[in-house]
């Protein structure tokens, strides 16, 4: 499966994104009960050459996970709460949503983590434990925050829609019909995961932030808002080359505990949301038509 397009998505509220090519598509359970699906062009910037450029690649995806992901999520909900479309978010509205997002996000997971293993300094001897404490105190954060959001009704039909997005993902990439009776039997994790793209970012920034031992707090602080970037970048060249390496046992291994955390952040979806996968996904695959994946 190396050198083809990995198709992948996002799930919604009450419905699932999918990304193709050049085009992104969202199919929403409207509360009539009807699937409305939309599409609509990827800009030009995430779809251009740099896409391909290791490390460069990392930096845009996660650009576009932040923004595009944000403003369909967000599209979703007016859908979802109304049936209706809303006014499109402003541009200067949907970057504060943007900015929120990802201040919360490193204040939460890298600034705190910090903070609190530097107010033990007095106990530590070690450069070296005290970055692995941080590191261990960062996972443990993502962990916890993940199970707790994961007890919220609402956010449980999403992680249910997350799980639909990857059964039918992993059925496409079996060559098997897009059918919700046909890909039934698929899992709901995937080896391209966000939420493994991100415990690759966790256990990354432990190595990286390890070399630079233990500078003064604030300065700690700098380095961690601005190498951010290139340990993401690392993280997704590592995700991808890992997720064309399934059949390796020494692979499936390494991508073991973020398939296992994926566990977290799906559940077992029903038949409609089933649908809606599909319909996102076979709305990309209509605008850019390729031969099935072989398997073997």
């Amino acid at each position: 499966m190396a050198g083809r397009f990995h198709y992948g998505g996002q799930a919604l509220i009450e419905g699932v994104m999918m990304r193709g090519r050049t085009t992104l598509a969202m199919a929403l359970r409207l509360p009539n009960g009807q699937i409305e699906t939309k599409d609509k062009p990827i800009p030009s910037l995430y779809t251009g050459r740099f896409r391909k450029v290791p490390l460069i690649r990392g930096v845009l995806i996660l650009l576009e996970t932040l923004i595009i992901g944000t403003q369909a999520l967000l599209y979703s909900a007016e859908k979802a709460a109304t049936g209706e479309d809303g006014e499109e978010l402003p541009k200067g509205a949907l970057i504060l949503a943007v900015a929120g997002s990802l201040t919360f996000s490193v204040a939460l997971f890298f600034v705190a983590p910090l903070v609190i293993s530097r107010s033990l300094d007095a106990y530590i001897a070690s450069d070296l434990t005290s970055n692995i404490l941080e590191g261990g105190i960062r996972i443990l954060l993502f962990i916890s925050y993940v199970a707790l959001i994961g007890l919220m009704p609402d956010v449980r039909r999403v992680f249910a829609y997350h799980g639909a997005e990857h059964r039918v993902i992993n059925a496409y990439e079996a060559d098997i019909p897009l059918t919700p009776e046909a890909v039934r039997n698929y899992s709901t994790s995937h080896a391209r995961c966000g939420t493994s793209f991100i415990f690759v970012v966790l256990v990354v920034s432990i190595l990286v932030l390890a070399l630079l031992g233990r500078p003064p707090i604030l300065i700690g602080i700098l380095s961690r808002l601005l190498l951010l970037p290139l340990i993401a970048a690392a993280s997704y060249e590592i995700i991808k080359w890992s997720a064309d390496r399934q059949n390796n046992l020494l692979v499936r291994l390494f991508t073991l505990p973020g398939l296992t955390l994926q566990k977290l952040v799906t559940r077992q979806p029903d038949e409609g949301q089933v649908e809606a996968a599909i319909a996102a996904l076979q709305l990309v695959l209509d605008e850019q038509p390729e031969p099935r994946i072989e398997t073997t």
